[in-house]
């Protein structure tokens, strides 16, 4: 229990940093929940000033101009934004979230594919995290014709994932037919978030995509109960890769095959101290994306402990300017970072328990 003068302490800087989110008396008793459970309000002065770097550095258009990938990032980057409680039409962030939106919807082809195969040579990623965003967008439209094309494009999109899965039941960087069927396990973990936010969204997705990728996770396992880059270079297990994997199982409900525990096990071992994986390329942000949402999962005896060793880690990196540094970009990087801050705010449905 908190004293009262300690209550009073923190509902005044929930009220703080309620003025820039979508409803600051949800925010508020969200944050006093998390508050109970001693979260340090470092980490909400580090959340909004992530926000407010992205905000600003957004373009007109609705993208975030970091090649490579500008798909793929300015997704991410509409996520960061749509976990904090904002949406398309309230908050502090609707005009970006809204401006992506329509970025996003305008790169959606007619095969159903969100992307640029002529410029980008990994435009799954690109797909997968599209879907994701506009997916979650989607129930907070309030303008029946930008449902509709929010609606038409996601349905495409879904066709368009079960076309591009390869014979084994994965994805590569680029669909089955462009890519001689090669699969690898990020594409295929992107295109599972992907399709299971447009399945609770409403739109229709074939249960058997989502089985075929099951059954490729459990294929690129290993006797050490972690998972391969790829089912064609099996027998090294990769941490990043085994965290995504049992965060794309969760998203498809599978909690309870024997494979998961296993993952599990090795997932512990290798990452739950918050150690640095492998900072090249964003790997340790990518590692800790998936790897925070497993935990979350778990419950708080486990999630809190870790919750605090991790978010105090990346507040600790911020950069003045509300920014954290590095590859392939700063975009990048502070989107992962503030989708791992505002995991448990619990607003967005793919995260929540």
């Amino acid at each position: 229990m908190l004293h009262r003068r300690e209550w009073m302490a923190r509902a005044i800087a929930c009220g703080m940093v309620g003025s820039y989110l979508s409803s600051g008396i949800d925010r508020c008793s969200r944050l006093q929940a998390a508050f109970g459970n001693d979260r340090d309000p470092k980490w909400e002065g580090a959340t909004r000033r992530g926000l407010d770097f992205l905000a600003r550095t957004q373009s007109s258009r609705g993208q975030w101009n970091t090649p490579p990938y500008p798909i793929a990032i300015s997704a991410l980057a509409g996520l960061a934004l749509l976990c904090s409680g904002s949406t398309v039409t309230q908050g502090p962030y609707a005009k970006q979230i809204s401006r992506t939106t329509d970025y996003l919807l305008g790169q959606s082809r007619k095969n159903g594919l969100i992307g640029d195969p002529e410029n980008d040579q990994r435009y799954t990623y690109g797909h997968g995290f599209s879907m994701l965003f506009l997916s979650q967008v989607l129930g907070e439209e309030g303008l029946q014709d930008r449902r509709d094309d929010l609606v038409d494009v996601l349905n495409r999109s879904v066709a368009f994932c079960g076309k591009a899965q390869t014979p084994a039941g994965g994805w590569g960087y680029v669909s089955a037919k462009d890519g001689q069927d090669y699969d690898e396990g990020s594409t295929t973990i992107t295109q599972v978030q992907g399709l299971r936010g447009c399945r609770n969204a409403g739109i229709a997705v074939p249960a058997e995509i989502i089985e075929s990728a099951k059954r490729y996770i459990y294929k690129c396992q290993n006797a050490d109960g972690g998972i391969s880059y790829s089912s064609q270079q099996m027998g090294s297990s990769r941490p990043a890769i085994t965290a995504a994997s049992l965060a794309a199982l969760y998203n498809a409900g599978d909690y309870e095959s024997k494979k998961v525990p296993e993952m599990l096990a090795y997932s512990r071992k290798e990452l739950h101290d918050v150690k640095r994986v492998d900072d090249t390329f964003g790997h340790w942000h990518y590692t800790y994306l998936y790897y925070s949402q497993v935990v979350y999962r778990q419950g708080d005896e486990e999630w809190i402990s870790f919750r605090d060793r991790l978010y105090s880690q990346i507040e600790s990196m911020q950069r003045g300017d509300g920014s954290w540094e590095g590859q392939p970009n700063e975009v990048y990087i502070t989107a992962c970072n503030l989708i791992m801050l505002q995991l448990d705010l619990g607003y967005l449905p793919i995260f929540q328990r």
